[in-house]
């Protein structure tokens, strides 16, 4: 091999990930970030929250919709007498207050809901009602169809997109997982989906995007793995052949939640199976064959409907603070870069309580905030995410201003090692999606940050970013 030749292989690299990342490039125009908040359906929490999402730039949310918390009697063995699951107005109204108030909050700020409806369901609509429990297991596709009719009914003019079970390849959402070391939960979910879609259409949401999946990433003894839960939804075999007596499955996307772990977005997982953030390419490649297997339509693009990087102060699976904005920011321009990917998401604002004794740390710790609500390094970087990969002698920076409407210009500035102060490095044009990239020499040790006047004059500083490979 010729000694110039690695470095001309990594000048060539550096030179096709300029110019995919160049503000000209439109890779993916048309992914919409999605903000999840406890605090949204929390009255004295919900509207401040929203104002902070607002400010963000961002202008989608999505809620889970539970269908246990809104039935009647949901402890009850029995179904109520006389119940019509299908009308909005015989369930208590008081149990969907939380979503009408998050539903005109949201319309008031400009922003959109987006509702996953799931489970648990109510004790009565389960096939194992002998244990309170046991209710995750089984439910009832008939059941669920007739409460996502009446969630239609109540808000068809104010949800243009639904996704159908939070996560139905892990045990804690939807049971049994496996029977005599079968997956069984896909074929339960294929059920649960087709009602929940015809209850929608029912209810005149025909015009809506209704998505199939809200998958978890990984797979193990107990969870099933995305792809092998995405072919038996599907019927497929491990080649992709469709079983003749199952139809295809109607759908206008695929949610999944692409967690990684603490090692990295870009860290590749061994199972061909699972989707983390660097595989997502795993799941559109899936998803083109189940289209061309006539399962699903053709060209189905991916919804990342529920995504954050784990931090401290939980050391077993987190990262730290500084550590988290970088990988966040990393993983977003992973979505960005895939044409495919309709929507990206940010899991949550406030860290959850992280327990006393028990189990501690046994939530979510991927919050811009503290539980205590400090502001992590996050916070600012989720405005303006930064990403500097490193090709050597050279950096190739991507960035976005969020709450940019359309072509604006940043200032980034760098600090290198020793150095106690950030200096310009230039001023750059974002494109009319707001973002930007380039490259630069740059020496070991270089830190960037971005720094963007809004136009009310408002200044926002980015954390300081590392280089990385």
């Amino acid at each position: 091999m010729s000694p110039r030749l690695p470095t001309l292989l990594a000048a060539a690299f550096a030179l096709l990930a300029l110019l995919v990342l160049s503000p000209p490039a439109a890779a993916s125009s048309k992914q919409v970030m999605t903000f999840e908040a406890r605090e949204l359906l929390r009255d004295g929490e919900r509207e401040r929250t929203l104002d902070e999402i607002r400010a963000f730039g961002v202008r989608r949310v999505r809620v889970l919709m539970y269908w246990s918390s809104i039935a009647p009697e949901p402890n009850a063995r029995s179904k109520p007498r006389g119940f019509d699951a299908t009308d909005p107005t015989a369930y208590p109204q008081d149990e969907w207050g939380p979503y009408d108030n998050l539903m005109a909050a949201a319309r008031a700020r400009g922003i959109e809901v987006y509702v996953t409806l799931t489970g648990e369901p109510p004790r009565w609509a389960s096939r194992n009602r002998a244990s309170e429990a046991n209710r995750r297991t089984n439910p009832s596709a008939k059941e669920f169809g007739a409460f996502a009719q009446a969630a239609g009914r109540r808000y068809a003019d104010q949800v243009a997109i639904w996704s159908i079970w939070n996560e139905p390849n892990q045990p804690q959402f939807l049971r049994p997982q496996f029977r005599r070391g079968k997956a069984v939960s896909p074929g339960l979910y294929r059920g649960l989906y087709r009602a929940a879609r015809a209850g929608l259409l029912a209810s005149g949401n025909g015009d809506d995007e209704i998505l199939l999946g809200e998958t978890s990433p990984r797979g193990n003894a107990r969870v099933v793995a995305p792809l092998a839960f995405l072919r038996g939804t599907l019927c497929l075999s491990r080649s992709y052949r469709k079983r003749a007596s199952c139809a295809r499955l109607p759908a206008d996307g695929y949610a999944h939640h692409p967690y990684s772990r603490s090692t990295g977005p870009s860290f590749s997982e061994p199972d061909a199976d699972d989707v983390t953030m660097s595989g997502v390419g795993r799941l559109v490649r899936a998803l083109d064959r189940a289209g061309r297997a006539r399962a699903v339509p053709r060209g189905l693009n991916v919804y990342l409907t529920e995504f954050g990087t784990q931090s401290y102060p939980d050391r077993s699976s987190g990262v730290p603070l500084s550590q988290q904005a970088e990988y966040n920011a990393i993983s977003e321009r992973l979505a960005y870069l895939n044409p495919r990917v309709r929507s990206f998401s940010q899991y949550l604002m406030t860290d959850d309580n992280p327990g006393t004794g028990g189990e501690r740390y046994g939530g979510f710790e991927s919050g811009l905030r503290t539980f205590a609500g400090k502001a992590k390094p996050a916070y600012d970087a989720f405005r303006t995410p930064l990403v500097v990969k490193d090709y050597g002698k050279s950096d190739v920076l991507w960035g976005l201003v969020r709450p940019a409407v359309g072509v604006t210009r940043v200032r980034v500035e760098y600090r290198n090692r020793g150095a106690r102060a950030y200096r310009t490095l230039r001023t750059a044009e974002t494109n009319a999606n707001a973002v930007f990239g380039f490259r630069t020499s740059s020496p070991a040790g270089r830190r960037y940050r971005v720094v963007w006047t809004a136009p009310d004059g408002t200044q926002y500083t980015g954390p300081g970013v590392r280089s990385y490979r």
